[in-house]
């Protein structure tokens, strides 16, 4: 199968790397330059899970250099998925599949705008990758992959998704409630990367301090009273024992939001603690807390770029 994978930072590359491990004809794509040159001379390296191995891999910064592929998958951060559904236009042909495993919410609806929504399956995954350097990927975490239809069938094509992503080492589960999916993801994040990236501190930093899991625990339920009303079945009966569970899991790692905050980059709070505010105003559930972090992260963006000038 021929895959692009638009957005390779750590998760991206690291994913199309067991892709291609496992025979398909992938190809990495993102701006960052220097990775895409290390890429090209020496190969993609991962260490971590699995041993440091060295995979040959295309990579480039041009998206049209690709071609039409068969699967398409987002991995780009979620303020940029407006930008790159448009640029991924130009290697989507007919019977091309849209997979987004990104974080946060409101990117299938992106994507459904561009690519239309026949064509868009909704995914999550808990694994988890750091960039060491360019050309480099440290695997960490292995995590579960759920993939599914949005309207909660389980098609063929699901199936052929599912298998593909098994084949390649991944532990991936078709399922019926994507959506569920998708807000169990977002919840167990705005429960550790806002505080953590506030904080400063890898993930056992959260669970290993009293005041930050009450924390944790008050944003969970507050969102959850937001899940609640709208009428969204999410994965885990206890929301707060999976985000402690997720955090341990994670011990030794910050979360991605704090790693892309320590880079200097901009992070996606606003597709998950701003966009949870969101939805609670449209079934009229404050979520004060939720607001805090949004705004506290915004906050440090803000410092950190003012000192920079």
């Amino acid at each position: 199968m021929k895959i692009a994978i638009v957005g390779a930072g750590a998760m991206g590359s690291m994913t199309g790397g067991l892709l291609r491990e496992a025979g398909n004809e992938v190809f990495l794509c993102t701006l960052n330059q220097p990775h895409v040159e290390q890429i090209r001379k020496s190969g993609l390296v991962i260490e971590g899970i699995g041993g440091e191995r060295v995979i040959q891999i295309e990579a480039t910064t041009k998206i049209e250099e690709i071609g039409f592929s068969d699967l398409l998958i987002l991995f780009v951060k979620s303020y940029d998925t407006e930008v790159a559904s448009r640029t991924a236009r130009r290697i989507a042909g007919e019977s091309t599949i849209i997979l987004t495993l990104q974080n946060g919410i409101g990117n299938i609806e992106i994507l459904e705008k561009y690519f239309g929504k026949m064509k868009v399956l909704g995914g999550t995954t808990d694994a988890a990758a750091t960039l060491v350097e360019p050309g480099r990927v440290r695997h960490t975490a292995f995590g579960n992959i759920y993939i599914g239809e949005l309207n909660g069938i389980i098609t063929p094509l699901v199936e052929q998704m599912v298998s593909l992503f098994n084949q390649s080492g991944f532990k991936c589960c078709a399922t019926d409630n994507v959506i569920g999916m998708i807000w169990t993801k977002l919840i167990l994040n705005l429960a550790i990367n806002p505080l953590g990236t506030i904080l400063r501190v890898k993930c056992e930093g959260l669970i290993n301090n009293e005041y930050s899991k009450i924390l944790m625990k008050q944003i969970i339920l507050e969102s959850l009273q937001i899940a609640e009303k709208k009428g969204i079945t999410l994965l885990y009966e206890d929301m707060v024992q999976a985000a402690y569970a997720l955090a341990e899991k994670n011990a030794t790692s910050y979360n991605s939001m704090a790693q892309d905050f320590f880079k200097g980059k901009k992070t996606e709070i606003d597709f998950m603690s701003g966009a949870i505010v969101k939805e609670g105003k449209k079934v009229g559930v404050n979520a004060p807390l939720n607001e805090a972090m949004a705004l506290l992260v915004k906050a440090l963006e803000t410092t950190a770029i003012n000192s920079r000038n």
